[in-house]
């Protein structure tokens, strides 16, 4: 491994040769410093020697560690727009409101229909996405419709602003961000996009899937097989992405995701979850007198979360599926959301082909 105190100097050092026109000596302290070779270090810079980065550092790290040109990516940032309502946004999401007042903005009639009609309308697709990876078409059903409504709501801020914003101009979030803006760059080359084309969410995700760059780069697929990744457009490679995510994240197929939970006396802290990760099991918090209604194995990873009602908590107990919702967006609202809207949309579906 690297000493990371020595790496972090060997990248300074560089960067400040670099801008006194001095490459070739820089190459050459960094060799004598350590033995490893000025990709390796780069690679680790751009993981770990971003915290306070500047604009140019950030154009010469890229310049540095993926070969792109200076002056195309000065030019971009000249066209670059801090905006306040992203920031805004960010400060103010929609996941700080209580859960009965978060509900209502996913689980709606009118949200409920159009699931049923895009999986009527895929249900080819589908089917093969939860053979391919083992994801049930309802989950991938209620991602889609949770997060763009079908590709109606994919959101209308340029992705390069975005990134651009919150990497330096959001200091509690900026080496995150500086890190999608990253991806992104090498989304745009590697997709041949225009950079300033793309729109989507406050915080940079993208499609009808919301994926973030890394993401985009990590876990989209082209699953029609027309040789290109379109999440903007194409339905199908929506599908299979937001599948393949899933699967990556370790989906358990026909294992619980989460029920409401009753008890008599005082719930207890407990069984919460560190960071949504289940930390007990089924059985345990059987024995502590939790009651659900539907069977599940004792050894399996489970935990309590509370959702916040007009007039108290409501318990649920949840398992390691619903953690891996979380992996998508980090927050218990959402998860719950795409579980309760998902299970609707069945819901309906089955009783459209019961009245027909």
């Amino acid at each position: 491994m690297f000493n990371k105190a020595l790496v972090k100097l060997i990248y300074r050092v560089k960067l400040r040769l670099m801008a006194s026109q001095n490459l070739s000596k820089s190459f050459l302290l960094a060799g004598v410093l350590f033995s490893a070779s000025v990709s390796s270090v780069a690679a680790y810079a751009s993981e770990s020697d971003t915290e306070n980065e500047t604009e140019q550092m950030f154009i010469q790290r890229m310049v540095d560690t993926h070969g792109m040109d200076k002056a195309t990516l000065e030019k971009w940032f000249s066209k670059a727009t801090k905006q306040q309502r992203i920031i805004d946004s960010m400060n103010k999401p929609a996941e700080s409101l209580p859960w009965h007042k978060y509900r209502k903005i996913f689980v709606r009639d009118s949200r409920i229909k159009a699931g049923v009609e895009f999986w009527n309308k895929y249900h080819v697709e589908l089917k093969r996405a939860e053979a391919t990876f083992n994801v049930p078409a309802s989950m991938i059903v209620g991602i889609i419709g949770v997060e763009t409504f079908y590709g109606r709501i994919q959101g209308n801020l340029k992705v390069w602003d975005a990134l651009y914003t919150l990497g330096f101009h959001y200091p509690k979030r900026g080496r995150f961000f500086r890190g999608e803006l990253e991806q992104y760059l090498l989304l745009v080359k590697e997709q041949n996009w225009d950079f300033l084309e793309p729109q989507g969410s406050y915080a940079g995700a993208m499609g009808m899937g919301q994926f973030i760059p890394t993401s985009y780069r990590e876990y989209a697929v082209d699953f029609d097989g027309d040789g290109k990744i379109d999440l903007f457009n194409n339905p199908i490679d929506a599908i299979g992405s937001v599948a393949n995510y899933f699967r990556r994240h370790k989906w358990r197929w026909g294992e619980p995701v989460a029920y409401p939970v009753v008890k008599e006396g005082e719930y207890q802290d407990a069984f919460e979850p560190k960071r949504m990760k289940p930390r007990s099991n089924a059985g345990a918090i059987k024995s502590a007198g939790y009651q659900w209604k539907v069977d599940t194995l004792d050894e399996q990873s489970a935990a309590i979360y509370h959702f916040e009602q007009p007039d108290h908590k409501q318990a649920w107990i949840i398992f390691d599926n619903f953690y891996v919702i979380t992996r998508y967006n980090r927050s218990p609202l959402y998860a719950l959301a795409v579980v309760q809207f998902s299970q609707e949309v069945v819901a309906s579906r089955a009783q459209a082909y019961w009245n027909n």
